[in-house]
């Protein structure tokens, strides 16, 4: 039981400490690319001072699903590195599209559930929106569409393949 229980914490702390910016940004494939733009963008710096990192957009929060998607990861990892598909900035703008067709496809399948841990359709106030985005915001939820259908490149840029007929 005490092996058990060592490791139990040993493998839910090793998932945390790959949960943050400074784990995420440690290699040069993200540190000069999708790190550089999301430094741009408000989800990094903003008025209010609240900052959404590579986690709180990328795993989920609840145990299960924060698993799946850390073996998925590990998976990727390795691939990366055996393969060295991403290891330069020309390599990974080459790839960027399919890169981003796959974060694209698994938010759209979870209802970007990721997303929805700050924002939801209760929280948000239609009389502080402007009015063009108020009247899309109403269209979106009443037709049962998701953060991602109208947020691509939110926090990093579009590939440069991408067309908006691509949905």
């Amino acid at each position: 039981m005490l092996s058990g229980l060592i490791f139990w914490g040993g493998f839910n702390t090793g998932m945390e400490k790959t949960n943050s910016l400074e784990f995420c940004t440690s290699c040069h494939e993200m540190r000069d690319t999708v790190f550089q733009e999301y430094k741009e963008t408000i989800h990094y710096k903003n008025r209010s001072g609240v900052r959404a990192a590579c986690p709180d957009c990328h795993v989920p929060k609840d145990w299960v699903h924060k698993f799946v998607r850390k073996v998925q990861a590990s998976n990727e990892l390795y691939s990366k590195f055996i393969t060295k598909s991403v290891d330069t900035p020309e390599k990974f703008e080459a790839k960027r599209m399919e890169l981003a067709t796959h974060v694209w496809e698994a938010m759209k399948e979870n209802d970007s559930r990721e997303c929805r841990n700050c924002h939801s359709w209760d929280a948000m106030d239609p009389h502080k929106q402007g009015a063009r985005g108020r009247k899309k915001m109403e269209a979106a939820q009443k037709e049962g569409k998701t953060c991602i259908d109208c947020h691509k490149g939110i926090a990093h840029l579009l590939p440069k393949e991408y067309k908006e007929d691509d949905e």
